[in-house]
């Protein structure tokens, strides 16, 4: 019992090659051709209603510099959860599993991937739906520009994701197949984050997740909102009711702009909005709503609570 104990534990702590860190290279590349192509936008003069709509592909050195520092800091903060998270995986798929599956068995990467990818549906429509998560994901939807750059934009704070992928230690997917699966999953992610590629075949469009699925998620305009959360296959927005075609180009952002490259302030704006809504609620219940509710969430005046979009900022609306 002892031996195939510690042989589990060694199993789980061998080194991880993390297909993100791995794929780096090619994100510069690929960023890198997409700027040539695009040409730096550095002055872009708003529309009417004052939100900003760069050329197709356009790029803004201050915004991307932003969005490269997010993600150079992301890579080490996830890396720290990962190391948290090893610890309870590894207990729960050592102590609690019913079985362990095999990691050269072509089944276990089916269930993983396709695991993963369900489990990120349902993190992401809860990360648009729940202003506490939401206040981790904002960061990523900040930017007003859509393009390989913005792809890198990533939230410093990946709690919510650790615990939304337990079921697969449960299930008995050794831990390190986890982080590998996620991995994965968001290098696939980083290349529908562009408009130099329109629609492709139809079959494609039907089954996978593409650039011109992605643009929708990060339109904020109102018949955008909430839709295509999808990470690889855009059937599950398909099945649960949240798909929607792209019919006209996305306004990108939030829909309250932030208003600033500080990645600071990007990151944590909107947790000081929830702490201030916070103090001046009245009620416990007003107070849970604001951390809770959706995002835009406000107290009932007289009727039912109201609640804005996915991306409103309430201290800013």
């Amino acid at each position: 019992m002892w031996e195939t104990l510690v042989r589990s534990w060694e199993s789980l702590l061998e080194p991880l090659h993390d297909p993100v860190t791995l794929a780096i290279p090619a994100f510069l590349t690929f960023l890198i051709l997409e700027w040539v192509a695009a040409r730096t936008l550095e002055h872009v003069e708003p529309g009417p209603d004052g939100r900003v709509r760069p050329p197709r592909g356009g790029y803004e050195m201050r915004d991307a510099r932003a969005s490269l520092s997010m993600g150079l800091i992301s890579i080490v903060t996830s890396a720290l959860w990962k190391v948290l998270a090893l610890v309870g995986y590894a207990a729960l798929w050592v102590y609690v599993a019913p079985w362990h599956l095999p990691a050269d068995a072509w089944y276990t990467w089916v269930i993983l991937l396709f695991g993963i990818d369900f489990l990120w549906y349902w993190y992401h429509r809860m990360a648009h739906r729940v202003r506490l998560v939401w206040a981790t994901h904002q960061a990523h939807h900040s930017s007003e520009y859509f393009n390989f750059a913005t792809a890198l934009r990533q939230k410093w704070n990946n709690s919510g994701e650790i615990l939304m992928w337990l079921p697969l230690p449960l299930l008995g997917v050794p831990p390190w197949m986890v982080f590998v699966g996620f991995s994965f999953n968001l290098v696939y992610q980083f290349f529908v984050h562009t408009e130099r590629v329109g629609k492709l075949a139809p079959p494609i469009e039907f089954v996978f997740n593409t650039p011109s699925h992605h643009r929708v998620h990060h339109g904020s305009d109102p018949d955008y909102l909430d839709k295509n959360y999808a990470g690889i296959l855009i059937v599950w927005d398909r099945m649960f009711g949240t798909f929607k075609e792209e019919e006209h180009r996305p306004t990108y952002g939030l829909t309250k702009p932030v208003g600033t490259f500080n990645i600071w302030d990007l990151q944590t704006h909107e947790y000081r909005a929830i702490a201030r809504d916070w103090r001046n609620a009245g009620t416990l219940r007003d107070k849970l709503g604001y951390v809770f509710g959706p995002p835009g969430w406000t107290p009932r005046t007289g009727g039912s609570a109201t609640t804005g979009s996915e991306k409103v900022t309430p201290s800013r609306a």
